[in-house]
């Protein structure tokens, strides 16, 4: 548990470890993967928190699919799989 707890990894123990976390941390490389990782956790992240509000949209059947697609940011093929999903 130390391990997973140290933002240095010269503190760590286990040095499997350590050399990962140095590489996300201070190798170039490693950071720009850690960012892209980062990046597409948040997009997904987003896209779910989209779907979930057009699925609270969807349940109180007071707009038309076009237009929880317009103020969801999705498209209209994704509500309307949403709203499939929702009646199945």
């Amino acid at each position: 548990m130390h391990d997973f707890a140290c933002k240095n990894p010269d503190e760590m123990y286990f040095k499997v470890l350590a050399d990962k976390t140095r590489y996300f941390k201070e190798d170039e490389k490693g950071v720009a993967d850690m960012s892209k990782i980062m990046d597409d956790l948040i997009e997904d992240l987003i896209e779910d928190e989209k779907k979930e509000i057009a699925l609270k949209m969807l349940q109180d059947r007071k707009l038309e699919n076009g237009e929880i697609a317009r103020y969801c940011s999705l498209t209209l093929e994704q509500v309307e799989q949403l709203a499939k999903m929702q009646t199945a």
